[in-house]
Formats: C-alpha cells, structure tokens, sequence
C-alpha cells in the first residue's frame, strides 16, 4: 500500500499525508497495517536507506477516521512540531455527518472527557477539558454535515461529545450508532509553523465522494 500514499507535502523535515479509513495511525496489538510503517517503507525505499528509518509520530487519529497527518523526519522536527501541539498551535478541522438535525446551527461543546480502561470515553468530572466549535453545513435525511473546530484532543472527544447530546455521528457503533456502516469523520484541514522554517502551513483534503459522503460534499 505503501506506493498508495496521497502525500500532501514533503520536504527534509516533514511529510504530510492523507490517512485513509479504517488504517491504524500507530501499530497495535493487532499487527495490522499502520500508517508508521508504510511511511517509514515509502521513505526507505525511496531514498534507498540502510538501517532503520526515523519518523516521528505527532499526532494520532482514531482507527475509523480518515484525515490529514503530519510525521517528523528528524528528531529536531519531531521535538518542536510536539511543542506546538503542547502551545495548541495546531489548528484541526473536521467535517463529521451526524445523526439528527441540532437545534442550534453552531455552538461550543465544553466538557470533561474521561478515558476509560476498555478504550472508549466518556463525560465525566474526573476528565480532561475539552472544547470544540462547530457549524452545522447541510441537512439531509434526518443527517446532519458538520463543521468541526477542535480546540483540544481528547480522546474520541468528536465521537463522545456529539454523542452525548443525542447525535452520535454516522456510522459509529461505539457511541450510539447502529448502522454497520463506515464512521463518517474526516480531519479535512491541518495548520501549524513549519519547525525549522517557522513558515505557516496549510492543507486541505476533502474526503472521497463515496458512501455517504457523495451525498453531502459538492
């Protein structure tokens, strides 16, 4: 899969890809294909390498979840991306098909995520703040396309946060959800500085018209 990669972007620091559905961002118990190790192959054969390849992971999205990722390179670029992850000087954006209609088009979801051992989550005052604004875009079919801001990280916080106000996002059976079908959440926009250029980066991938996607995105 590794001749597969949708790169965005690549230089001697950084290479930014496309993670599609249902690939793991990191290895796991289950051996399963990674986005880690495809991109480490990629960057092995094709600077020829000997040895080990170096690749930083910044950042992690859920298994289901489809979207924009940047690796590190270098370990200088690994260390300093991290800190702007730390300083929340990453801007992510999403786009989630939700189901229901929401009362109100736009808002911020504020809350207190807790991890739980089994790997899901779930609110609770024991967790970590989270924030995310959001917009609804279209309405179809008792579904709703949203605009997702994430200001910060926690674990499934789309997934927990829409769920606990009744509108589990499509797809996703861990959270309210019945339907056997593909989770639709998608991390569509990526920013942050370039960490030795300091440059201000910007990407943007909209998910494939496919599925239930074809039905909202133009």
């Amino acid at each position: 899969m590794k001749n597969d990669l949708e790169i965005l972007y690549e230089d001697n620091h950084i290479i930014v890809v496309v993670k599609p559905f249902n690939i793991l961002s990191q290895s796991d118990d289950t051996k399963d294909i990674d986005m880690l190790t495809l991109i480490k192959s990629y960057l092995k054969e094709k600077y020829n390498k000997p040895g080990n390849v170096y690749l930083g992971l910044i950042h992690r999205l859920d298994r289901p979840t489809g979207g924009i990722m940047v690796f590190a390179k270098t370990s200088k670029a690994a260390s300093r991306l991290s800190e702007q992850i730390r300083l929340n000087l990453f801007t992510k954006k999403y786009l989630a098909i939700v189901n229901g209609y929401l009362s109100e088009k736009s808002g911020v979801f504020e809350d207190y995520i807790l991890k739980k051992e089994d790997n899901s989550s779930v609110i609770s005052n024991l967790g970590k703040y989270a924030k995310l604004e959001y917009e609804v875009l279209k309405e179809k079919s008792n579904l709703s396309l949203v605009n997702i801001l994430l200001h910060t990280g926690r674990h499934h916080q789309i997934r927990v946060q829409f769920a606990s106000r009744n509108h589990p996002l499509y797809g996703d059976q861990r959270y309210g959800e019945t339907s056997k079908k593909q989770l639709a959440l998608f991390a569509y926009y990526l920013s942050f500085n370039h960490p030795v250029t300091k440059e201000k980066l910007e990407f943007i991938k909209y998910p494939d018209k496919v599925g239930i996607w074809k039905e909202f995105i133009c």
